[in-house]
């Protein structure tokens, strides 16, 4: 069931965060997009999340395994999944647009991209530190929020709201992806530059997922060693 629900979930996803670019892109603009994005990761967390701990994102998955809350072959289905929910959510996006005679290009189709493709012509490299890094920002939240000593019931408003913020900051530099399967969805269905360019954020989020595990690491073992030292000096 976890699997189903992962796939569902990064369904939901891409479903409501692309739908909002591509449907409604021009009325709601960037922050509209950003919130979409956010608050359906807020309502798949408290829907999924007892289930599968809903990761709908790769780069969590992979900072689960480097923070050994997960196995490497479970992550690995977790990853798969994600990547189908979001090409069927993706597709079903295309299906509706095309009912208004839309036709879909990497121009048009909220496809991630950098250089000449990005939506204010950012380099590359400051499109890859646009990713990792606040990919590390979302990441590191969901680590934080969902750890055993986080108060409860809190971890979905801190996550979605960290992915809404980091919308509002990455969009105007790469149309934000935080999400190698939020990218992979549409990229198919178009082609073009937006397969050429795809590795960028398919590599920047992992890469910025794996950052976010090892600064976690760091501050709870210190805050650990912090405690155990409080106690022994009590």
């Amino acid at each position: 069931m976890k699997y189903a629900a992962e796939l569902f979930g990064t369904f939901a996803l891409v479903f409501a965060g692309l739908g909002t670019a591509v449907l409604a892109g021009s009325t709601v603009h960037a922050v509209g997009i950003s919130f979409a994005f956010g608050l359906t990761l807020v309502a798949m967390i408290y829907t999924i999340g007892p289930i599968s701990g809903c990761h709908i994102n790769p780069a969590v998955t992979l900072a689960m395994v480097v923070t050994k809350r997960m196995k490497a072959a479970e992550a690995v289905g977790y990853m798969v999944v994600q990547v189908i929910g979001a090409i069927i959510g993706a597709g079903l996006v295309l299906a509706i647009a095309k009912g208004n005679g839309f036709i879909p290009t990497p121009d048009n189709f909220g496809i991630n991209g950098y250089g000449a493709h990005s939506p204010g012509h950012y380099s590359l490299l400051a499109a890859f530190l646009t990713e990792a890094f606040f990919t590390m920002l979302l990441v590191i939240t969901v680590l934080g929020a969902t750890d055993e000593k986080a108060p409860a019931g809190f971890a979905g408003l801190a996550i979605g709201l960290v992915l809404a913020v980091t919308n509002f900051a990455s969009i105007p530099v790469t149309n934000a992806s935080i999400n190698p399967a939020r990218s992979i969805g549409p990229a198919i269905y178009v082609g073009g530059w937006a397969i050429e360019q795809l590795w960028l954020f398919i590599v920047a989020p992992l890469a910025g997922g794996v950052l976010a595990a090892a600064i976690y690491l760091i501050l709870r073992g210190a805050g650990e060693e912090k405690a155990k030292v409080k106690g022994a000096g009590a």
